[in-house]
């Protein structure tokens, strides 16, 4: 598939054969779904604690006798209902990380990927520099291309400068070819992939 090749000017600056074995994957909602939601649920911490009856200090003792108050039967003041008392179903400790098979993760990553080349949102820029390293000269760069909103950009290597440039421009997200992952890409409005980026992508996922 042959796909248009973009300047930082905007203007079209060639084409690009894209493995359609990458970025020709018809979507599959259930397997991005998946993926989706164990990335998510893997980035918890799972450190939630709370004191339950047992857990509260205190409340050793009957704070009446059993009968004759006309009151409640109560055993100790640090249950639920009173004041200091523990908490019902108290939270604790645990682990909310999922495993996704390796074969559906990479699908899942194909459907996003292929998802944006059929929605027109994905840009293939042919090469990413800045003049002086100065946020605005970015945004001039995103605004040509289309990309003012949320936009993932994948760089072939790391740059000092264009991270420098970037940090100050809500909605752009740097990353490269091996720290790219689903939920970025289905969350971002634009996704752009440097020429260079491309081969690597094709590389690890073909």
């Amino acid at each position: 598939m042959k796909y248009q090749v973009t300047n930082m000017q905007g203007a079209a600056a060639g084409e690009i054969e894209l493995n359609d074995s990458i970025f020709a994957v018809p979507m599959n909602e259930p397997v991005v779904h998946q993926v989706i939601v164990a990335q998510l649920a893997n980035q918890r911490q799972g450190t939630q604690m709370a004191k339950g009856r047992s857990d509260v200090s205190g409340g050793g003792k009957k704070i009446y006798r059993q009968k004759g108050t006309g009151r409640a039967r109560h055993h100790s003041n640090r249950a639920p209902q009173f004041t200091h008392g523990g908490v019902v179903f108290a939270p604790t400790p645990r682990s909310y990380s999922q495993s996704v098979l390796r074969k559906v993760r990479r699908l899942a990553m194909k459907c996003a990927l292929s998802s944006k080349v059929t929605d027109q949102n994905l840009v293939v820029l042919e090469s990413l520099s800045v003049e002086a390293p100065k946020t605005k000269e970015m945004a001039k760069i995103l605004s040509a291309i289309g990309a003012e909103k949320k936009t993932l950009m994948v760089l072939p290597a790391k740059d000092e400068i264009i991270y420098r440039v970037s940090n100050n421009i809500q909605g752009l997200k740097l990353a490269f070819v091996n720290t790219i992952n689903v939920y970025d890409i289905m969350n971002a409005d634009k996704l752009v992939v440097v020429k260079d980026a491309v081969a690597q992508i094709e590389e690890v996922y073909a």
